[in-house]
């Protein structure tokens, strides 16, 4: 089985810490101008995708 798409991380606000469990990588920040930032830089990083789920929450996808 081959997977074309999978997140690779999530970002959110440390407030949701207790929303997310298990799986990729999760990058708490603690202010949305950070969210915004480490989303920018692992999105370059990892050569993913960002995508915002909410205004709290980022996730980096590969496709």
């Amino acid at each position: 089985m081959k997977m074309e798409k999978y997140i690779l991380a999530v970002i959110t606000l440390h407030s949701n810490k207790n929303k997310i469990s298990g799986g990729p990588a999760v990058f708490l920040c603690e202010t949305i101008e950070e969210m915004e930032n480490v989303a920018a830089n692992l999105e370059a990083i990892l050569d993913g995708i960002a995508h915002a789920l909410s205004e709290q929450m980022y996730i980096i996808v590969k496709h």
